[in-house]
């Protein structure tokens, strides 16, 4: 077969990708005989396009399945998109308004079919994307969270949940968004820095001359206020119990009360207290008992209850209401000041926190187990730091706000009377049946009920993702469920680490009675060079496309990979991507040296030591490759590979035994040496699966089914220590001759001579000389009982070495590289000598670590001996 000289990304890339899907290996289905290894995407926004902390993200899963399916069990990655409510919606309305159409002009009904268009035409882009990537899902089993079959499970846990008493239609304070006329979540708001005012107002004390000076950011809510608060211990206002102050402007009279909540260093350690409009004073108006006045409307303008400034922007009224305060002296003063202000993640419009009618989820019951079940590691977290953080929020947990102003999204199956009462229930018919059975009225029609026109927050679909995907609630024990669930690993973001994955630990506790998946792998941030997060506001972050154009897929997965240890933020760089690529050369170039050697049948084996030798390297790193693996050390893992094959492999092996220019090579080489590929290619390919299938197939002829993606994963084989051992030190002897050629700039082509010191009777290089004179490029190798004169030097160990110079050497040269050596051998001495003498390390460390110290002490003292012998062996100065 003719291997082209120069690896083409692109052209196998799609072949090879076109050929797995041709061919089945990315599907899965129930198999008794084998165990089941499953894991969820995090389903990605429908509006969503593929971004670096996808590529990390899906690269990560993409390794974790392509090694499973190689170990034999029946690997099922479960791809799909989420409906994502406010940014679809948002989506939507803008396509819509670019037509000449208004969200308000059409009926519920017209708008979710330009929303489901909408979505057929743009939703599956990502997913596709993916496909690019080398994403190996079964795309057979795709989900999207607003399909009938999901949303029937989303309706049915509500309505369960409902009946049991967890949900329930309630006031509470949400972050509103004036401009998408919805409440959200707490995880889509962004909060910001922003430089505003610190306004200073003058309250009058009723019935007196005094006057209470209040900062406030807000005094365009001031409408809203009820009442005043100071610190019980603040000699400054302690006489104004009982009293009440008076509102500027609005001339109403409020009480002044006392809560040790108040920063008695903040401002002039006044409060006002405005409970509809921020939710610490919401907290306070709990604890006091007092009302509320909501003083805006849901779109942000001031409600008539505020007596002025009615239907004005509530941004406008602040510079209004700044100018009458300070018109009728009621301003103090004003500073700059800067706040954390809130934004919607979707509109960017400043959040703002008001008391709302809402559908509300209790938490307390759900985290219990979920708590536990994470803290006692039954469910396990990587890194285990976050878990902290974990019990810190499911400790103070709060109810969950689950209702959306929106059309776009899972209609809240609750269904109003003409009395304004309601009854839940999963269809219309049976609301109407439970509504005819409420009131005692047989009359009743389903033109008499109204069904809630807002709809389910987004994450209450997606919280049930690992049991709806395989139809665990429309059928609880399918064939499906019962194989696939509890799946195995997720991999996720941290800052979705309550709202998401909580949510599932307790939908799985809740639901199925056991948890949703054994290991949570937490990504980083994907930043760039300065350490900012990748946006496309700050235009740092590349397209994922492009970088897979330009330096190829698996180019891009090893450079994403490079520098992402679990929980750490990725530092990225278009130059990892680059060193990917390298990768890839590296290997090709390997693959065609070796497909261009000759083989001779009757050439004896002469690299028996060298075959030995990568057998037990090749182990000894499988096994560091399995431990990486197992504790979820992605990064490392792959580093484990790369320098497996690009040093020891190439750089070590394949030069220890590559014939001659224009020789032929052995049999036997030649045969262990495509073993040893193969066996590179495995434990590569999770990683890099478009060069390894395409170097697999390119070694031999092979049957259809006979392809990498599902070849089996390498066991693991016996580790000589001892050869290990003496072949690390052989070639730092050569790496030593090496170095010592470049400093003097011989040559690589000319050949050397090498004497050895006697170390203990016998050469240090006993049985390896052919060896070291093929990498070493050596004439000869001599043993020698006394330091030779005018020769370069070196000490390995205990053991000298010597390399005749033609003509004289530089000796103060060498003196001063011997003398630098020395220093440091004698600086290292020390350290080990300090490290022994130290009783309690001596008594505290394993008896392995004691003879480990003691070997480096009497190793160092042996180099030190040798050193300051070849020093004196130098002409004097």
């Amino acid at each position: 077969m003719s291997i082209p000289k120069t690896y083409n990304p692109k052209e196998v890339e799609d072949k090879w990708y076109a050929t797995w899907l041709e061919r089945g290996f990315f599907k899965s289905k129930p198999n008794p005989k084998k165990q089941p290894y499953t894991v969820v995407i995090p389903p990605p926004n429908v509006t969503g396009v593929l971004h670096m902390g996808h590529m990390l993200n899906n690269t990560i899963q993409d390794v974790l399945v392509r090694r499973a399916r190689m170990q034999g069990k029946e690997a099922c990655w479960v791809p799909g998109t989420d409906h994502a409510s406010i940014a679809t919606e948002a989506r939507v309305v803008a396509m819509l308004k670019e037509k000449g159409i208004s969200k308000s002009d059409l009926t519920r009904e017209e708008f979710l079919q330009h929303a489901f268009e909408w979505k057929e035409k743009y939703g599956g882009i990502i997913l596709e994307q993916l496909k690019k990537l080398g994403a190996s899902c079964d795309w057979d089993r795709t989900r999207f969270t607003m399909e009938p079959a999901l949303t029937d499970a989303v309706i049915q846990v509500f309505v369960d949940l409902y009946r049991k008493g967890q949900i329930y239609r309630g006031v509470r304070m949400v972050n509103w968004d004036p401009q998408g006329m919805t409440a959200l979540s707490d995880e889509e708001v962004n909060f910001k820095q922003v430089n505003g005012k610190l306004y200073y107002l003058r309250y009058a004390i009723e019935g007196s001359d005094e006057v209470l000076t209040v900062a406030t950011k807000r005094p365009e809510t001031i409408m809203g206020d009820v009442a005043i608060c100071v610190h019980p211990e603040d000699p400054r206002y302690q006489h104004l119990a009982g009293q009440k102050a008076i509102i500027p402007l609005v001339n109403r009279a409020i009480p002044i009360i006392f809560d040790e909540y108040v920063d008695r260093e903040f401002g002039t350690g006044v409060l006002k207290v405005t409970p509809a409009h921020d939710i610490n004073d919401y907290e306070l108006g709990q604890k006091h008992n007092l009302p509320s006045i909501d003083v805006l409307n849901d779109n942000g303008t001031i409600h008539e209850r505020a007596g002025l400034y009615v239907g004005e922007d509530r941004f406008v009224v602040r510079k209004k209401i700044t100018k009458d305060l300070d018109a009728q002296g009621l301003l103090e003063k004003v500073e700059d000041s800067v706040s954390n202000v809130g934004f919607s993640e979707r509109t960017d419009a400043v959040i703002e926190p008001k008391l709302s009618m809402q559908w509300w989820c209790k938490m307390d019951a759900m985290a219990k187990p979920a708590l536990e079940n994470v803290m006692n590691d039954t469910i396990k977290l990587h890194p285990a730091k976050f878990k902290n953080m974990y019990r810190s929020w499911m400790e103070n947990v709060h109810d969950w706000c689950i209702s959306r102003q929106l059309w776009w999204g899972q209609q809240i199956p609750a269904y109003y009377l003409p009395d304004g009462t309601f009854v839940v229930a999963r269809t219309a018919q049976e609301a109407l049946e439970e509504a005819r059975a409420k009131t005692g009225n047989p009359e009743l029609q389903l033109t008499d009920l109204r069904q809630d026109e807002d709809v389910l927050d987004t994450w209450f679909s997606s919280w049930l993702w690992p049991i709806s995907v395989f139809d665990g609630f429309q059928d609880p024990d399918n064939e499906d469920i019962n194989y696939y669930y509890p799946t195995n690993d997720l991999v996720t973001a941290p800052e979705i680490l309550f709202f998401w994955v909580a949510r599932m630990i307790m939908a799985g506790y809740e639901f199925r009675k056991e948890l949703p998946f054994q290991n949570v792998y937490l990504t980083g941030i994907v930043r760039d060079a300065q350490g900012r997060k990748m946006s496309k506001s700050l235009g740092n972050s590349p397209d994922p496309l492009v970088l897979i154009e330009q330096y190829g897929a698996d180019g891009v997965r090893a450079g994403m990979l490079f520098s992402s240890p679990a929980g750490n933020d990725l530092l990225f760089d278009e130059k990892l991507c680059e060193q990917g690529r390298n990768f890839s050369n590296k290997i090709w170039n390997a693959f065609r040296l070796i497909n261009g050697w000759e083989v001779e049948e009757n050439l004896e084996n002469p690299n028996e030591k060298a075959i030995k030798w990568f057998d037990s390297k090749f182990n000894e790193a499988l096994n560091v490759l399995e431990d990486h693996f197992d504790k979820f050390r992605i990064s490392d893992a792959l580093l484990t590979v790369y320098k497996l094959v690009w040093d020891d492999f190439c750089s070590n092996y394949l030069e220890m035994i590559k014939p001659a220019f224009g020789s032929p090579i052995d049999t036997d080489t030649w045969q262990a040496t495509n073993e040893f590929l193969e066996k590179l290619m495995k434990v590569l390919h999770p990683f890099m699966p478009f060069i390894t299938e395409e170097i697999w197939n390119s070694m031999k002829e092979r049957a259809p089914k006979d392809c990498l993606v599902v070849a089996a994963w390498p066991e693991k084989g016996r580790i000589e220590a001892d050869l290990l051992k003496q072949t690390e030190y052989v070639l730092n002897v050569v790496g030593q001759i090496r170095n010592q050629r470049n400093s003097k700039n011989i040559s690589p082509a000319k050949k050397l001579a090498l004497y050895v010191r006697l170390a203990e009777g016998k050469s240090a290089i006993a049985g390896y000389e052919t060896l070291v004179s093929k990498l070493a490029n050596l004439s000869e190798i001599q043993e020698t009982e006394q330091p030779l004169d005018n020769s370069l030097s070196f000490v390995v160990e205990s053991a000298e070495f010597f390399i005749p110079m033609e003509g004289n050497i530089d000796a103060a040269a060498e003196r001063e590289r011997i003398l630098k050596e020395l220093d440091y051998t004698k600086g290292f001495l020390a350290s080990v000598a300090k490290k022994l003498s130290n009783e309690r390390f001596v008594s505290g460390a394993p008896e392995a670590v004691i003879t480990a110290e003691r070997k480096k002490q009497s190793d160092a003292e042996a180099k030190i001996a040798a050193l300051e012998q070849s020093l004196s062996a130098l002409p004097a100065e």
